[in-house]
């Protein structure tokens, strides 16, 4: 099975299903996927199923990564590879990274020279005329933090009163792409903070609060950005809010003697932006804000809209030159190269899809795999004159999730009956403690036992226990004890299993991410204790 077409799923969970019914309908793909936070589901298992099923994972946002991390509730683990993580998976490795967006720069710059046509600027600077202006863009949505915004503006004016009949907030709201009573609520809000805000502080020709709930050209509103000192973002909850970047390409103007967009100018933008959008890392010297701090939002506007000319330009300089050179064609590009690395190794694989609806899993393997054939391995089998069989306990003798640990009696028959065969040796190999392990297969008379992973060896239930561990030496379990007992007490759900040649922390009980931090804090903790006592 090859690869020979790409897929690209991009941002709406109904869509996560794709990759299964990609593999599914044979249609073999390499998928880029780019989600939100769905792991609240109830059919998160099923999502993660689908979704593991991708080849290239694209976040904005660093944080979104570690959402993604959630698959070690499939019981899978992540490894970091030169920039991004690396997920494995039946043999194929998913590829997780950063990918933050870019804007179209052409785009831009001709809204940029239409509006300047239409003078659209011009009419904007005679409006507001000796005011600085902060310019919000947003949908009318629950998500959009607008009404915490305008809170914020009005906790600076009351907070610095120099602002009052000199400072505007220009808050655009794109028409809602849906209908809802959340929806009239919060107009309703913003409508009542606007009304009573403009009350309070307004002035005759003077409104604090410029609020703009309808349709507005993209000639216009790119006039908006072009004359903003500062943009204001205070999401709550966001993907890849592009609005400050579109300002930053704004601000930078176009050439032209008569135009209103001169690049004459000193160019300058400062941003206030929501720490929870996707494009935040990449803005450093936005100032970042938790918006629904409104008291710490409201100085950051103040000290934005405060700050000098020369570190203004330095702002603006620093984010044009990350915007101009990361825009739409740079992310195309970059995402199709790492798609490029990601498949390379599994284009020399064979794929194979193993199982039904969301239990459906993509196994890859060398290319030189061969099905172990049953009649081959029959033939082979009968022959043999001597045939060694290893078997593992938890996992294969006994299913890893079953409750009881002690096999069933047909299992101890089918052990019996192989090791009744002289050419047969058979041995149970488990790290489980050797008293168990006697106790449970007392009826198997010749069966071999290699307890504790190999320390305990005994070839029959006449034969004696021998020792393959070299160390004879267990001072060190006294030492260790107490500091596994502190992490077993904070960490709920974790045990220690006590051997007789080691001592095991279980935490499959306890939160998974928790509890891995936790054991590799542990092992540290252990290897300078030990170090110290000279018993490592």
């Amino acid at each position: 099975m090859m690869y020979h077409s790409i897929y690209w799923i991009n941002s709406n969970v109904s869509l996560l299903f794709y990759p299964l019914m990609f593999w599914q309908s044979f249609m073999t793909a390499s998928v880029k996927g780019s989600y939100g936070r769905f792991f609240i589901t109830c059919y998160r298992f099923q999502l993660l199923r689908a979704t593991v099923l991708i080849d290239l994972c694209g976040k904005p946002m660093c944080w979104q990564i570690s959402y993604f991390s959630k698959s070690r509730m499939l019981g899978l683990e992540y490894q970091s590879k030169r920039g991004y993580l690396g997920l494995e998976y039946y043999g194929r490795t998913i590829s997780i990274k950063i990918m933050p967006v870019g804007i179209h720069m052409g785009r831009i710059e001709t809204v940029m020279k239409m509006a300047d046509e239409e003078c659209k600027a011009g009419e904007l600077k005679q409006q507001f005329e000796g005011k600085t202006i902060l310019l919000g863009v947003n949908d009318m949505d629950i998500f959009k933090g607008i009404n915490l915004k305008i809170l914020a503006m009005e906790q600076m004016l009351k907070q610095h009163p120099k602002w009052q009949g000199r400072a505007v907030l220009v808050q655009i709201v794109n028409p809602a792409r849906g209908k809802g009573i959340h929806l009239d609520v919060i107009r309703a809000e913003i409508e009542e903070s606007c009304s009573r805000i403009n009350r309070v502080y307004g002035q005759p020709g003077y409104e604090p609060i410029n609020f703009i709930d309808r349709s507005v050209s993209i000639a216009k509103k790119v006039a908006y950005y072009s004359l903003a000192e500062c943009v204001i973002v205070t999401a709550v909850r966001d993907g890849m809010n592009l609005t400050p970047y579109e300002y930053i390409a704004c601000r930078q103007g176009i050439s032209g003697n008569d135009s209103c967009f001169d690049l004459r100018s000193p160019k300058k933008s400062l941003l206030v932006i929501s720490e929870f959008i996707g494009c935040s890392p990449s803005l450093s010297g936005a100032i970042r804000v938790n918006p629904w701090n409104v008291e710490s939002t409201a100085e950051a506007m103040n000290e934005a809209i405060s700050m000098s000319d020369g570190e203004k330009q330095l702002q603006h300089e620093k984010h044009y030159r990350y915007v101009s050179t990361h825009d739409v064609a740079y992310w195309s590009r970059s995402f199709l190269q790492d798609m490029e690395r990601a498949c390379a190794d599994l284009l020399r694989k064979r794929c194979w899809g193993i199982g039904l609806s969301f239990g459906f899993r993509v196994v890859a393997l060398d290319p030189n795999f061969r099905k172990l054939s049953i009649d081959a391995m029959v033939s082979s089998y009968k022959r043999a004159r001597s045939r060694a069989i290893l078997l593992d306990y938890d996992g294969t003798v006994m299913p890893q999730n079953s409750i009881s640990k002690s096999p069933s009696n047909e299992v101890l028959s089918l052990l019996d009956t192989l090791c009744a065969d002289p050419r047969n040796v058979v041995f149970i190999v488990s790290g489980r403690g050797r008293k168990n392990l006697s106790d449970w297969f007392l009826p198997c008379k010749n069966i071999g036992i290699a307890a504790e992973h190999d320390y305990f060896l005994r070839w029959s239930q006449s034969a004696e226990w021998e020792i393959c561990g070299k160390n004879m030496d267990f001072g060190w379990m006294q030492i260790a004890e107490p500091v596994m007992k502190l992490y077993t007490e904070a960490t709920d759900g974790s045990n220690i299993e006590t051997k007789e040649s080691a001592l095991v922390w279980q935490y499959w009980d306890a939160d998974l991410g928790f509890g891995s931090s936790q054991a590799k804090e542990m092992l540290d903790h252990l290897e300078s204790v030990l170090a110290m006592s000279q018993l490592l």
